[in-house]
């Protein structure tokens, strides 16, 4: 078990309760303090274990949020709590920045716009490209550095070896933070484009939801004749498994053009496709949520592609080139 540094509280006047503590100004010399302070944004469930998770590990860690009774917890850990946001992000070397999305995050950030020059600011707040490309404009004219990131955990992962999290920016706060950046969950440099973190989120997301959509119309099909969701769910798991072992492949064919098969390809595919709609109609269920795979199937075949793999079907969706 590895010893964990003790909470500080970072303060410029011992003598006083953390929770009287006024944030200070680290002096600006060209060098990190040691370890960085930490300023934390934003204290809803994320937010709150990011602070935590700095404080563990003896970072002098400054909070704020609007319900300024979400950082109590935090303060009586050692954190100190900035009266406003501009004072918290003036008092620490690394801002960051968990709010509900990017309008919320620039509604906050404007008016404290004088205290980030020499900042850095890393913004884990979701949304979508364009956006995080704006407040990475913004932060800049402000003086400031930015990386933008998409954490992929539940907060009670943060840290662990479940989480990871996508940062897409600049390169060199990127370097420069790796060790706190590392107490996260484990970090990914994506690209320079500060847009690119968000838009690895969709992408990964648009598989998930893609998954859930899946699993909806498994359990509602075997729901129509009275199987449990449990029941239908404990083969559906190993399944989803052993077919997730297929995408590496169609990956490699649809990065290569190749999509050349011998073995299951779309003729086979939507035959067994319209099967299934078949069914599903059958036992009274709509079939909204895959219709529109069996449409894209058809697409290719009618362009004479039916001989080829399942993993062609990302031509129908292409974006033109």
């Amino acid at each position: 078990m590895t010893t964990k540094p003790a909470r500080t509280t970072g303060t410029a006047q011992p003598a006083q309760p953390a929770s009287q503590q006024t944030p200070t100004a680290p002096e600006r010399t060209g060098q990190l303090s040691d370890p960085p302070s930490v300023a934390v944004i934003g204290l809803g469930n994320l937010g709150r274990v990011l602070a935590a998770a700095y404080l563990d590990h003896g970072h002098r860690t400054i909070v704020w949020n609007r319900s300024p009774a979400k950082a109590d917890d935090l303060v009586t850990q050692g954190a100190l709590r900035a009266a406003t946001a501009a004072e918290a992000i003036a008092a620490a070397d690394l801002v960051i920045v968990c709010v509900l999305d990017y309008d919320k995050a620039r509604e906050i950030l404007t008016p404290a716009a004088d205290a980030l020059r020499g900042r850095t600011l890393i913004n884990v707040t979701s949304g979508t490209p364009e956006p995080a490309r704006e407040l990475a404009s913004w932060a800049a004219e402000q003086g400031a550095d930015y990386l933008d990131g998409a954490v992929y955990a539940v907060p009670q992962t943060i840290g662990t070896p479940d989480a990871f999290v996508l940062y897409s920016g600049s390169s060199a706060v990127f370097e420069t933070y790796r060790e706190q950046l590392d107490l996260l969950g484990a970090p990914t440099f994506v690209g320079t484009d500060p847009g690119l973190a968000s838009l690895y989120d969709i992408s990964l997301l648009s598989g998930m939801y893609g998954m859930f959509a899946g699993f909806f119309q498994s359990v509602a099909v075997a729901d129509s004749a009275r199987i449990k969701a449990t029941d239908i769910t404990s083969l559906l798991v190993p399944w989803l498994n052993a077919a997730a072992a297929a995408l590496p492949g169609f990956a490699a064919e649809i990065d290569s053009g190749d999509y050349a098969t011998e073995t299951s390809n779309l003729d086979i595919n939507a035959v067994g496709l319209a099967n299934m709609l078949t069914a599903t109609k059958a036992q009274g269920l709509g079939v909204e949520l895959l219709a529109p795979l069996q449409t894209l199937f058809e697409s290719q075949i009618a362009q004479g592609h039916g001989a080829q793999s399942l993993a062609r079907t990302i031509e129908s969706l292409r974006a033109a080139r």
